[in-house]
């Protein structure tokens, strides 16, 4: 077992841990509560991360409405990803050393001041970028990379349609789309069209009555790529929308309707629907069009795609923007942004 030196007070180890803990499902001011906790101790093959930064997203808005595919049962520390150093790793680490600076993605687990993680899954972070933008990329990031270079392949001159464009994946998709030379569609409310327009992309209202028709106005032909969050009947809408040899990419599906513990019913439309044009498209019936599920997972993809997001942050390509920097203690009211959709941008824990 290796332990940090210099960074942490004498007797680190078994220093406090502050956490947040989801209880139950329900209103955010009441079912996410701040608390103390011994500091995990590394297991095999596990290091503890002092966090820096820890991000919020709308999987945690799921998770407090009991509807997200995934739900590890409450009480619970939410927290998809996160930032921070390796204080101490546990028997049989290799690759990681303390004092690391390291990105993570627990899926949850990560809203507290020291989380104990597998070491594999560990990415590297440069040690000049800032915690919160870092964490910014960790899961929206990938997730924006990989659909754009690994679930399409589009050249140069391509028009696009990126839903949610305002949102934490939609922002850094759209500013990805623009710089390979892709024409972006956007979709937002008109509040944030501003900020859709400011990245390079065409603003379009997400509520507009008849949107694919919308779209094709906007591209005669239809377009070669629609990334959709949506999920149910809006896939249907994105199929509409494009041209033949097209790609649709369902990455996430809108909760919107279903009640507190139907957790995979919002999932099952994009399910079928996948299976189904799949079917289709090999039976020749689709144009060349295809529809595929996106899910980010941590591994050697990862790690390569999130350390070409940091060198295009670098590159001054990239800016992921931070709509507020919360305590532990704030993360209801980070929660509460999130529900309301008042904001543009990362909300993001600081420890």
């Amino acid at each position: 077992m290796s332990l940090e030196t210099g960074t942490e007070p004498a007797g680190a180890s078994t220093a406090v841990n502050v956490r947040v803990r989801m209880t139950g499902s329900g209103e955010p001011e009441a079912a996410i509560v701040t608390d103390d906790g011994p500091r995990p101790t590394p297991g095999r093959g596990k290091a503890v991360v002092r966090v820096e930064a820890a991000g919020v997203s709308f999987a945690e808005v799921q998770m407090l409405q009991n509807l997200h595919p995934f739900p590890p049962r409450f009480p619970f520390v939410p927290g998809y990803d996160l930032v921070g150093r390796v204080v101490e790793t546990g028997p049989d680490v290799t690759g990681v050393s303390v004092g690391d600076r390291v990105a993570a993605m627990p899926r949850h687990g990560a809203w507290q001041r020291y989380v104990e993680t597998p070491a594999k899954t560990l990415a590297a972070v440069p040690e000049h970028l800032d915690a919160a933008l870092a964490v910014a990329l960790v899961t929206n990031g990938v997730t924006a990379y990989q659909m754009l270079h690994r679930s399409t392949s589009l050249r140069r001159g391509a028009t696009v349609l990126v839903h949610g464009a305002s949102g934490g994946v939609g922002m850094v998709l759209t500013q990805l789309a623009v710089h390979q030379g892709l024409r972006v569609i956007g979709t937002a409310s008109p509040a944030k069209h501003d900020a859709v327009s400011a990245l390079g992309a065409e603003p379009l209202d997400y509520r507009t009555p008849d949107l694919p028709r919308a779209v094709r106005e906007l591209a005669p032909g239809g377009v070669q790529a629609v990334f959709d969050h949506i999920g149910g009947r809006g896939l249907d809408a994105g199929w509409a929308m494009l041209a033949d040899k097209g790609t649709l990419v369902s990455f996430d599906s809108s909760v919107a309707g279903y009640e507190g513990g139907q957790w995979f019913r919002p999932h099952v439309p994009a399910l079928r629907r996948t299976g189904a044009r799949w079917i289709a498209r090999r039976l020749g019936l689709t144009r060349g069009r295809r529809q595929s599920m996106y899910y980010v997972k941590p591994g050697e993809h990862f790690n390569t795609d999130l350390a070409a997001l940091y060198r295009l942050v670098d590159e001054g390509v990239l800016t992921p923007p931070i709509a507020g920097r919360h305590p532990l203690a704030g993360a209801p009211a980070a929660v509460r942004a999130l529900l309301e959709g008042s904001t543009v941008g990362k909300h993001v824990l600081i420890p």
